[in-house]
């Protein structure tokens, strides 16, 4: 397998997993936010991911986020599966899951808290690739795993069989070009900013796109690569200062929350545009008061909130 195995690109949000205050899994909520989420365009989604607290999910819980998924946008968008876990074993698991339901492939991390060492993760992903069958988008996400991926990792990983796709959180801008430029022939690099450096890297690289987060601001996220692809380059630009907004006002230059955990501001944000965001899961908690209102000025600065608001 390589890029050319599968056609993803565009915006593909990791989504948030609506629960209730109790901390029980919101089942209808979870069906409203997908039919909102096929409703917005969007290119694909993520589920059981980071920002979908799969560190907080049972397997059976797992299984129904998966099916559900499957049920209402197999066929729609692209849907990929955090199959995330802290041993391969897992990993195969959470895979064949997701293979059953008729996912695209799935998004892996290096197993969090360990900090493995470079042979180590290698070892992590191969195991994983040696055993499974769905194509695999390797997730480089310092904040979560305590590693950077060195481009010299990333080259050998871009090299297992089933691997088709990178998706580079690294906050360094230098190293994720890097990383871009060294094996956008090779597989699919996700992490595109929405920026005019993305626009750049869209337009004369014909790169592939962003797997972001909660979809916060609907429509616009997909919209800045349609944009981009049908050259409305002004159109792009206006959504991608928005989508700056957002990120500046909310979030720190490694991508962790400013005033909370992202998790809580995502789903904050889904709830104040009357959204199935639901609640956090413990040990995650919902945003305390400043938290509640700095969303709020953020989402009336990018026109998510009504006018009579401000």
């Amino acid at each position: 397998m390589d890029r050319n195995s599968v056609q993803w690109r565009g915006y593909i949000p990791a989504i948030t997993t609506p629960f209730t205050k109790e901390g029980e899994l919101d089942c209808e909520s979870l069906r409203k936010l997908l039919s909102w989420l096929n409703r917005e365009g969007m290119h694909g989604v993520i589920t059981a991911g980071t920002q979908g607290e799969w560190f907080t999910l049972s397997f059976e819980e797992k299984r129904y986020l998966l099916e559900t998924v499957s049920s209402e946008l197999r066929g729609k968008c692209t849907i990929i599966a955090g199959c995330n876990g802290y041993t391969a074993a897992e990993v195969i698991r959470n895979s064949e899951l997701a293979q059953g339901f008729g996912f695209d492939g799935i998004l892996l991390s290096a197993p969090p808290y360990m900090k493995l060492t470079d042979n180590e993760i290698y070892e992590f992903y191969a195991e994983v690739s040696g055993e499974i069958s769905l194509p695999i988008c390797v997730y480089n996400w310092p904040p979560g795993t305590n590693v950077d991926m060195s481009l010299e990792l990333l080259q050998k990983l871009a090299e297992l069989d089933k691997v088709v796709a990178i998706k580079n959180s690294t906050p360094d801008q230098r190293h994720f070009l890097n990383v871009f430029y060294a094996l956008k022939d090779k597989v699919r690099v996700f992490g595109i900013p929405m920026s005019d450096l993305g626009i750049t890297l869209v337009q004369q690289d014909n790169a592939d796109g962003m797997m972001g987060a909660g979809a916060i601001l609907g429509r616009d996220h997909p919209d800045f690569f349609n944009a981009i692809w049908a050259g409305d380059i002004e159109t792009a630009r206006i959504i991608a200062k928005k989508d700056t907004t957002l990120m500046q006002a909310w979030f720190n230059s490694d991508y962790t929350g400013k005033f909370g955990s992202a998790q809580a501001i995502f789903k904050e944000a889904l709830n104040q545009q009357g959204l199935p965001g639901g609640y956090p899961r413990s040990p995650i908690l919902p945003l305390d008061e400043r938290g509640v209102d700095e969303v709020r000025k953020t989402l009336l600065a990018v026109g998510r909130l009504p006018n009579e608001e401000l």
